[in-house]
């Protein structure tokens, strides 16, 4: 349970997908005009990384990594299907799933909601080549997330963090709207000063998941050479203490 905890708070603030690797840019940018767009586009980008990123770990686990394949090789002697590397296929298989999902998603919001669709426009196909979306997969593979469970906390915690950047970004340039912005400054100028300013904010979150020992005590093994040597040397002269008593 602490390890999921740790995840879902270390994806949204910690490891933010906007704020920390700056991914996703193009259609933060882009449709964090208005509250409503950002939201929606928001709830889109949750439900793709929620879906892809799990399915993605599947496919890593029992089809990419070297000797994924052993559940499918019936020889006996070991040799055939579980000595294949489909490593390669990473970057086709992820980009495959997300495609396939990010289409259901526009036909699902077409269907229901002709206004959000028309307001996404072509920003909406594009989650499918979204660095965020292929980002959360590729993060999910290199930091060896171990669980189906963990790949599923870890797609909602980052689509999650996805959304509270744009949001908050959007909310924000509502407000400039009826502000004193300096001409040179207006539009995406001032928008990339507040999306800074907010990345260094969100530096403040990396201490939240660090502490100490268990019982808050600094520990007393010994870290260098000397240190060790002249432990060694101590515990010598205690026992040679104890034999002259």
């Amino acid at each position: 349970m602490i390890e999921h905890l740790e995840l879902f708070f270390k994806s949204i603030f910690i490891d933010n997908m906007v704020f920390a690797v700056f991914l996703g840019m193009c259609s933060y940018l882009a449709v964090s005009k208005k509250v409503a767009t950002a939201v929606g586009l928001g709830a889109a980008v949750i439900f793709v990384l929620a879906i892809t990123v799990p399915l993605n770990w599947l496919l890593d686990q029992y089809l990419l990594q070297p000797g994924a394949l052993a559940w499918a090789d019936g020889s006996s002697n070991g040799e055939g299907f579980s000595g294949m590397d489909l490593g390669f296929l990473s970057f086709i298989m992820f980009i495959a799933t997300i495609a396939t999902m990010v289409q259901l998603v526009e036909i699902v919001v077409e269907k229901f909601s002709p206004s959000l669709y028309n307001s996404l426009g072509i920003f909406l196909p594009l989650i499918a080549v979204n660095c965020a979306i292929l980002g959360g997969s590729l993060f999910m593979q290199s930091r060896e997330i171990e669980t189906f469970g963990l790949a599923v906390n870890y797609g909602v915690s980052s689509g999650i963090g996805w959304f509270l950047a744009i949001l908050a970004i959007a909310a924000i340039r509502e407000k400039i709207r009826y502000s004193n912005v300096p001409a040179p400054l207006r539009g995406l100028g001032i928008t990339f000063i507040i999306t800074g300013l907010m990345g260094i904010g969100f530096l403040s979150f990396g201490g939240m998941l660090t502490g100490g020992d268990e019982e808050g005590e600094p520990s007393t093994e010994p870290t260098t050479e000397v240190e060790k040597i002249e432990t060694e040397d101590t515990k010598e002269l205690a026992e040679n203490t104890k034999i002259i008593e």
